[in-house]
C-alpha cells in the first residue's frame, strides 16, 4: 500500500512538470480571472440611464455598452433598505411618495434623486446583479432583435457608415447592452449576396427599437418649401436638460377636443444651428411679409414645417422680427396623446426623445427595411438555464460512467470528465475576455464541441491502451492518434466557416463557438490530456 501511495505521488508531481499540463493550468487560471465568478449577486445591475429622467439629473451615468457585467454599478439600497433582488427594488420604488427626495446607495456612489410626482419614472433600468462576467445573449437576457436589409445593395464603407450611425442613435436614445453587426448571404453562386445588420437590443421593447431603426429619420424644416436646415450637420447642440426641454409650461396637457376622451401634452426644447443654418433661414425669410392676427400678434407669412422622413410632423408660426435675421437659437416642439394625463405626457416625452435623437444623429445613409423582429421574455431564459445546467450534469455523469464501463479504470473516466469541464471553463472565459455573448446557438456549438473533445479523447485513450504491449512506443501511439484529431479539427473548421454567413448570419454564434472550442481542444486540452493519460497508465 505504501509502495502503491509513493508511486501515485511520485505520478502526480510528475504531472505537474509537465509542459502541456502546466500551459493548461494557466490558461485555466487566466479563464477564471477572465469570467469572475461570484456566489453572490445581491442587487439589482444598472442596465440604462435614460436622458432627462430623474436619474440623469440626479448624476447617475449609464454603464458603457463595452463594459464587462461584473463592473455594472449595482443598487444595493433604497432609503436605506436593501435591495437583494428585482422585487426588493420594485417594491421600494412603489412606495415613493410625492415630492421627497429618494436615497440611493449603490457599490460605488450614492444619489439623491427628488421625486415630485410619485408616478414618474425614475429613469433606471435595471436587472438582477450578474454572477460573472459571461455575457447572456438575447435568447437567455431577454430582448429584442431585428434583421435590418438596406434598401438597396451599398458599399462597405456606406454599410460601417450605416451601422455606425444606428450605433450613435440608440446610444444617445438611451439604449444599453446592444449589439449591432454587419450579416451577409454567401455571394453568388452559393448564395444571394443580401445585406443583413442584426441588432440585438437587451431590455428594450420591440417598438423602441422600430421607433428608430425603421426610419430613415431624414429631417428636415421647411418655409417656403424652402429647406432652412436639417437634422446632423446643421444643428450644433439640443438641448435635453430640464430648464429647456420637456413638457411645455405654456400650453401643458389639456383634454383634446380632436382625439375623444383623449389628453394631449405639448413638448418643447431648444435647439442651436450652426450659422451656415441660420444664415440659409435668414434669407428665405427676408422677403417673406408681415401678417397681424386678430389679438395683434405678428408674425411672417409662412410657417417653418417640421418634416420627418417625408412627412410633416409639426409646423410653428415664426416671429415678424426674426424676418431676415440669422437666429441660431431656436425652439422645436410637438406633441402627445393618451387616454390619461400621465399617458400623454410619457407619449410625449418619447416623442421628443426620438425627434432629438434623429436631431442630434441625423438620417441614415441609406433607407432600410424591417426584416423580421424577435421579441423573447427573460422568464424563458432562466428556465432554460437551469434546464441546461441540470441537463449538462446528467451528461457529463452519464459520460464518465460509459467511459469507465468501456475502459474499466477510473483515472481514465475521471480525467476524461475533468478535461470537459476545463474544456466548458476555457471556453467561456475566451468569451468573457472578448465580450461574447451566449446564446442558444453559441451553447449548440460549446456542447459540439465537447462532444468533438470526448471523441477526440477516446482516440487519445484507445491509441495509448493500444499500446500495451512489449513492443508499444508512446511517442509513435499519440503522434498517430494527434494526426487522427488534427485531421478532423480541420475538417470541423472547414465546415462551420461557411455557418458564419448561412442565415443571414444567425448562424454565426453557433459557428465562432465551435471553431473557438475545437481549437482550445487541440491545441491545449488534448495535448494535455495526452500527458495525463501517459504520466497516469505508464507502468
Amino acid at each position: 500500500m505504501a509502495r502503491g501511495n509513493e508511486k501515485m505521488k511520485k505520478k502526480i508531481k510528475e504531472l505537474f512538470t509537465r509542459p502541456r499540463v502546466i500551459i493548461l493550468l494557466i490558461f485555466l487560471v487566466f479563464s477564471l480571472v477572465a469570467i469572475r465568478p461570484s456566489f453572490s449577486n445581491d442587487g439589482v445591475a444598472i442596465r440604462n440611464i435614460l436622458p432627462n429622467s430623474t436619474a440623469s439629473f440626479a448624476g447617475m451615468v449609464g454603464p458603457n455598452p463595452t463594459a464587462t457585467p461584473m463592473s455594472r454599478e449595482v443598487i444595493q439600497a433604497i432609503d436605506n433598505q436593501q435591495v437583494r433582488n428585482l422585487a426588493d427594488y420594485f417594491n421600494e420604488v412603489s412606495s415613493i411618495r410625492p415630492n421627497t427626495t429618494v436615497t440611493i446607495q449603490t457599490n460605488k456612489d450614492t444619489y439623491f434623486l427628488s421625486v415630485e410626482d410619485p408616478g414618474e419614472e425614475l429613469g433606471l433600468v435595471v436587472y438582477d446583479a450578474p454572477t460573472s462576467n459571461v455575457r447572456k445573449g438575447l435568447d437567455l437576457e431577454g430582448g429584442t432583435r431585428v434583421l435590418l436589409q438596406p434598401e438597396e445593395k451599398v458599399e462597405q464603407a456606406d454599410l460601417d457608415l450605416l451601422i455606425e450611425n444606428m450605433k450613435q442613435r440608440l446610444n444617445v436614445y438611451g439604449l444599453s447592452d446592444l449589439t449591432i453587426r454587419e450579416a451577409n448571404d454567401l455571394p453568388p453562386p452559393l448564395g444571394s449576396g443580401n445585406q443583413y445588420i442584426v441588432v440585438e437590443i437587451a431590455g428594450a421593447t420591440e417598438q423602441e427599437v422600430k421607433d428608430l431603426l425603421a426610419k430613415q429619420g431624414k429631417f428636415e424644416a421647411q418655409i417656403a418649401n424652402q429647406t432652412a436646415f436639417t437634422g446632423g450637420d446643421d444643428i450644433r447642440s439640443v438641448c435635453r436638460s430640464a430648464d429647456c426641454a420637456g413638457i411645455d409650461p405654456q400650453y401643458g396637457c389639456t383634454p383634446s377636443s380632436s382625439h375623444g376622451s383623449q389628453w394631449v401634452c405639448q413638448f418643447r426644447f431648444a435647439i442651436s444651428l450652426s450659422q451656415a443654418a441660420a444664415d440659409q433661414q435668414a434669407a428665405i425669410t427676408q422677403n417673406l411679409n408681415v401678417i397681424t392676427d386678430e389679438n395683434n400678434y405678428q408674425y411672417l407669412e409662412e410657417p417653418i414645417r417640421l418634416i420627418l422622413d417625408d412627412a410633416e410632423v409639426d409646423q410653428l408660426n415664426i416671429a415678424a422680427d426674426l424676418k431676415g435675421r440669422a437666429v441660431t437659437d431656436i425652439s422645436i416642439t410637438g406633441s402627445g396623446v393618451g387616454i390619461s394625463r400621465q399617458e400623454a405626457a410619457l407619449d410625449a416625452l418619447s416623442n421628443m426623445k426620438n425627434l432629438q435623437t434623429i436631431l442630434i444623429t441625423g438620417s441614415l445613409p441609406v433607407k432600410i427595411n424591417i426584416v423580421k423582429t424577435d421579441t423573447i421574455s427573460p422568464l424563458l431564459g432562466e428556465e432554460f438555464i437551469k434546464n441546461s445546467l441540470f441537463v449538462g450534469l446528467l451528461a457529463l455523469s452519464s459520460v464518465a460512467i460509459v467511459i469507465f464501463f468501456r475502459y474499466r479504470r477510473i483515472k481514465v473516466s475521471l480525467t476524461m470528465a475533468a478535461i470537459m469541464v476545463t474544456e466548458i471553463v476555457l471556453l467561456l472565459g475566451v468569451a468573457s475576455l472578448i465580450g461574447w455573448n451566449l446564446d442558444l446557438a453559441a451553447i449548440a456549438g460549446i456542447i459540439i464541441a465537447v462532444g468533438t473533445g470526448v471523441d477526440h479523447q477516446i482516440v487519445i485513450t484507445d491509441e495509448t491502451l493500444g499500446g500495451e504491449s512489449r513492443s508499444y512506443n508512446w511517442k509513435k501511439k499519440l503522434k498517430r492518434a494527434l494526426f487522427i484529431i488534427m485531421a478532423a479539427y480541420i475538417t470541423t473548421v472547414v465546415a462551420m466557416i461557411p455557418l458564419v454567413f448561412a442565415g443571414a448570419g444567425l448562424l454565426k454564434g453557433f459557428a465562432i463557438t465551435t471553431i473557438i472550442g475545437v481549437s482550445i481542444g487541440v491545441f491545449i486540452t488534448r495535448p494535455a490530456y495526452a500527458a495525463i493519460i501517459e504520466t497516469l497508465l505508464k507502468e
